[in-house]
């Protein structure tokens, strides 16, 4: 039988895989997968393969997924909100390592090549979650190039988002990474807008590479562009004024 299709709105045809029902998938959920590079360019029987035994499974807030130490046996792609991975130093702190939001995937290195998780991961946010078991994944990737291909463009992507992150953080003051990812949640390219924060202070802080009390200051500085918050909202006067002083290389 060949995959159902279903039309949005106005848009074009999408050709579901046939485990979208199964996993309770939504048409704009197989989107997000395929703009992955993960899942990029395959076809839906080869989605179907893939993602034969995996499962959507929802985590509370403070959920733990997994452990560093622990026997890596699952990867995941974030469907809905957000997961922080962070190392325990000998101390007993915590070292935000990066916070993954919808669209992303981790622990796919583990997996493949580390055989444990270096990491902890936790679900900081309400979060709903496609989990993907390691041995099938593995024995799909040995019987299938394409999916190998993918495999190395998402760890190729995730570096080279690792290695603009070290750009911003050199080349960019507090002030501007902030602007930055506050931009980046706007729906709009300019006039106002009213964004909900994702994430608490103290998690974009980390986020951005900085200091809670850094994070305060940067917001205070950001009233003179007519940004005002109020608890988890932010209201923006004008976007193309916040990215502006986001990017002023650009102006």
């Amino acid at each position: 039988m060949s995959a159902p299709i279903m039309r949005s709105a106005g848009g074009p045809e999408d050709v579901l895989p046939a485990v979208a029902g199964r996993l309770g998938l939504s048409l704009e959920d197989v989107r997000c997968l395929r703009a992955m590079p993960l899942f990029s360019g395959l076809t839906a029987q080869q989605m179907d393969m893939l993602l034969g035994d995996a499962a959507v499974r929802r985590f509370p807030r403070h959920s733990v997924l997994f452990v560093q130490g622990d026997v890596a046996d699952r990867l995941f792609v974030v469907l809905e909100g957000w997961v922080r991975v962070f190392r325990t130093t000998r101390e007993g702190g915590e070292i935000t390592i990066h916070i993954f939001g919808r669209g992303e995937s981790l622990a796919e290195a583990a997996v493949l090549q580390l055989g444990r998780y270096p990491v902890t991961g936790e679900a900081v946010e309400a979060s709903r979650l496609l989990v993907i078991p390691a041995a099938g994944f593995l024995a799909r990737l040995r019987r299938d190039s394409d999916l190998c291909f993918n495999i190395l463009a998402a760890l190729s992507r995730r570096l080279h988002g690792f290695i603009q992150q070290l750009e911003q953080l050199s080349a960019r003051s507090s002030t501007e990474r902030l602007a930055l990812m506050l931009v980046s949640l706007c729906p709009r390219d300019s006039g106002p807008c009213t964004i909900d924060l994702p994430l608490d202070k103290t998690l974009i802080a980390a986020r951005l590479g900085m200091q809670p009390e850094t994070l305060s200051r940067c917001l205070a500085r950001l009233r003179r562009v007519g940004v005002q918050t109020k608890g988890h909202r932010v209201v923006i006067e004008d976007v193309a004024r916040l990215r502006a002083l986001a990017n002023p290389e650009k102006d």
